[in-house]
C-alpha cells in the first residue's frame, strides 16, 4: 500500500469532470470514463498517450507516493491530514495554462505563485515523518544520475526530486508525446480544456490518494477542504 498527497478539485468540479473524460478514468470512483473523440488521434492512440496519468488520476503532486513508515497507521496519517487542512487557508493560482514540460503536457501556473510554493513545501515537511525511506530500487527508478544535485538531495532527504526550490506545480494530462505529435496534442488539449486555460485555479483542498499495490490505479481515499483563517502563516 502506498499513499500520496495531491491536489485535485472536488469530484463534482467542472475541471475534475473534464479531466476524467480526457484521461478516461475518474479517480474518485475508479470508474472508466469514455474518452472524447479527438480528430488528431485515433481512440487507441489517445488511450495510449494518456495511459500514465490515467493510472494516477487527475492531480498535482504535493507529497509523492510513499509507503507508511514503520509504526505509522493509515488512521493516524489521515487524521493528521485532516488537522493540517483545517489549519490551511484556501487560495487561488491567478492563472493556469496548458503547458509542455519536456515531452508531456500538463495544466500549469502561468507564473510562479509564492503562496502555492509555500503551501507545497509545508506539505512536504509536515508529512515526512509518515514516509518510509525509499528502497535502493525506488531511488534507481528515479534515475538519480540524470538529476541535478539539488534534485538528488531532495530525492534522498524527502523521497521526491521536485520539492521546495525545484517544485513545479503541474496537473499531468499526457504521458510522453512524440515530438512530431506535440502540435496536434497541444491543439487537442487547448480545445478540450478551453474553459480552464488562462483562468484562475482555486486550491481548496488536500487529497489523500491510495495505491493498493505497486502498479495498481490510484484512487482518492479522502479529500479535506482547506478551511484555515487568513491569519495563519505558512512557514
Amino acid at each position: 500500500m502506498r499513499y500520496a498527497l495531491y491536489f485535485t478539485p472536488a469530484a463534482s468540479d467542472e475541471l475534475a469532470l473534464a479531466a476524467a473524460r480526457w484521461l478516461g478514468r475518474d479517480a474518485f470512483s475508479g470508474a472508466t470514463v469514455g474518452q472524447p473523440t479527438v480528430p488528431e488521434f485515433s481512440s487507441a492512440a489517445l488511450a495510449a498517450l494518456t495511459a500514465d496519468p490515467r493510472r494516477y488520476g487527475f492531480h498535482a503532486t504535493l507529497k509523492a507516493p510513499f509507503a507508511l513508515a514503520e509504526g505509522c497507521t493509515e488512521a493516524e496519517f489521515v487524521a493528521e491530514v485532516a488537522e493540517f487542512a483545517a489549519e490551511m487557508e484556501a487560495f487561488d493560482i491567478p492563472e493556469v495554462v496548458i503547458g509542455r514540460l519536456g515531452s508531456f503536457f500538463a495544466l500549469v501556473p502561468a507564473d510562479e505563485h509564492e503562496p502555492l510554493q509555500s503551501f507545497a513545501g509545508e506539505v512536504v515537511r509536515r508529512f515526512d515523518r509518515f514516509r518510509a525511506p525509499l528502497s535502493s530500487a525506488d531511488i534507481a527508478r528515479r534515475k538519480p544520475e540524470e538529476l541535478a544535485s539539488e534534485e538528488r538531495q531532495n530525492l534522498v532527504q524527502w523521497g521526491y526530486p521536485y520539492a521546495f526550490d525545484t517544485f513545479r506545480f503541474h496537473m499531468t494530462l499526457t504521458g510522453k508525446v512524440p515530438a512530431e505529435d506535440a502540435p496536434a496534442m497541444e491543439q487537442a488539449l487547448a480545445r478540450h480544456f478551453a474553459a480552464f486555460h488562462g483562468q484562475p485555479l482555486s486550491i481548496t483542498g488536500l487529497a489523500v490518494f491510495r495505491e493498493p499495490s505497486r502498479g495498481a490505479d490510484f484512487t482518492v481515499h479522502s479529500l479535506f477542504p482547506l478551511v484555515g483563517t487568513a491569519n495563519r502563516k505558512i512557514a
